[in-house]
C-alpha cells in the first residue's frame, strides 16, 4: 500500500527513531511495512525512504543503486572517509526543494538485513550519499539540516532521496 509521505512540517519528521527488537522481524506487521515502503518510494520516485518518512518511528531505510535495493534494520555508520564531497540533494519530506549538501565520499555500514542476519558492507558514491541521507532520517535530520544553496523547483526532478 501506498503511504502518505511524512514532510518536514509535521513533528514526528524531527524524532529519533527507535532500534528495532529482531523477533518483530518475522511479523506480519513488519514484512507489510517492508513492501508499504518499497511501494511508496518507487510510487515517488525516490531512490530511498526511511520508515519515519510513512509516519513508523523505527530504524528501518530502503535504499537502492542501478543495480540492488537493501533494507537496512538498526543500521549504523562505522567508517566514513575523510574525503567528503558536495552533491545535490532532494527529499520527499521537503518536495520542490533541493540543495547542495558535503557527505563524506565512502562509508561502511552495519545493518540488520530482513532475516535478522548481521550485515556490513561498504558504500561510496551516489550509494554513499543515499544511505547517509536516509540515516540522517532515522536520527530526525532533515537535508535542509546540512544543505547549502537551496533553491525551489517546480518540475520534476530526477531523483528524491
Amino acid at each position: 500500500m501506498i503511504r502518505k509521505i511524512i514532510t518536514k512540517d509535521i513533528p514526528g519528521i524531527r524524532e529519533k527513531s527507535k532500534e528495532l527488537p529482531k523477533e518483530f522481524l518475522s511479523t506480519t506487521a513488519f514484512q507489510r511495512l517492508l513492501v508499504d515502503m518499497e511501494e511508496t518510494m518507487y510510487a515517488t520516485d525516490g531512490v530511498g525512504i526511511a520508515a519515519s518518512q510513512i509516519g513508523e518511528n523505527i530504524r528501518v531505510a530502503l535504499v537502492t543503486d542501478e543495480r540492488k535495493k537493501l533494507f537496512l534494520i538498526n543500521p549504523k555508520i562505522i567508517w566514513s572517509s575523510w574525503r567528503k564531497v558536495w552533491g545535490e540533494e532532494g527529499c520527499l519530506s521537503v518536495p520542490g526543494l533541493f540543495g547542495m549538501v558535503r557527505r563524506a565520499s565512502s562509508i561502511r555500514v552495519t545493518a540488520l538485513n530482513t532475516e535478522g542476519a548481521d550485515h556490513t558492507f561498504d558504500a561510496k558514491g551516489f550509494f554513499a550519499r543515499v544511505i547517509q541521507h536516509e540515516l540522517d532520517h532515522l536520527d530526525g535530520i532533515l537535508f535542509i539540516d546540512r544543505a547549502k544553496d537551496l533553491h525551489e523547483v517546480k518540475e520534476s526532478h530526477d531523483h528524491a532521496l
